[in-house]
């Protein structure tokens, strides 16, 4: 039998061991060297009895304690919320991380509440050892958010579009006069006319993709003040 050095849903890096022998069965994301088996790509491992893969998860989310993050809700439970947030790992928001009254679970419609594909501004409690997120949404500030559009961008770009300070997310509703939330899963929320949102992507996508260069405050002054 075939030995695993690597636990289920762990996070690995490219190049790391994974396990050993002749009988493992590989999926994506994985080499053969001999009798071991490597991650060929940072991501997250998937072990099925003897076979093994690695999803990638480039652009993806990590989530950790502490985090603001923008949820979309994917399906209502008995007593919970099963919760997108653009990562790798099933987030959840139970009942009592919710809602401030006493809710009479066999009688009461948790949709009422927040239904699917509403959209939540959330804080992560937890991430479990089985790699399930806990989040509130029972601190201030946090809450649904109503209309609007969701821009999804590389979550380590994020603090690109706050800046020192908050520089460059102030510039933004400055130019545009548009709302804006972002959660540091990579997703941002924005609500305005239809073209100061337009222009407002065209803003967040430019901070994307030139994150690292000098001079980007002033290139996306440019461009929203061209506009």
């Amino acid at each position: 039998m075939g030995t695993f050095y690597v636990e289920n849903k762990g996070i690995v890096l490219p190049g790391q061991l994974l396990g050993s022998g002749k009988d493992l069965l590989l999926g994506e994301g994985t080499f053969r060297e001999n009798d071991k088996i490597f991650a060929s790509t940072m991501g997250l491992v998937e072990i099925k009895g003897n076979y093994v893969r690695v999803v990638p998860i480039s652009g993806k989310y990590i989530p950790k304690p502490g985090d603001i993050v923008i949820g979309i809700i994917k399906e209502v439970q008995f007593s919970t919320w099963i919760v997108n947030i653009n990562s790798p790992y099933t987030a959840v928001i139970p009942v009592s991380e919710a809602v401030n009254r006493f809710i009479n679970l066999t009688s009461e419609d948790l949709a009422r509440f927040f239904d699917v594909n509403d959209v939540v501004l959330a804080k992560v409690l937890n991430v479990t050892k089985s790699k399930i997120v806990g989040l509130t949404m029972k601190e201030k500030g946090l809450r649904k958010l109503n209309g609007g559009r969701i821009i999804e961008i590389i979550p380590t770009k994020i603090p690109r579009v706050i800046g020192k300070r908050g520089t460059m997310i102030n510039l933004l509703k400055e130019k545009t006069g548009c709302k804006i939330v972002v959660g540091q899963n990579g997703r941002i929320w924005i609500s305005g006319s239809p073209e100061k949102e337009d222009l407002l992507i065209r803003a967040l996508k430019l901070i994307e993709r030139e994150a690292h260069t000098k001079g980007l405050t002033e290139k996306v002054k440019k461009l929203l003040e061209s506009a």
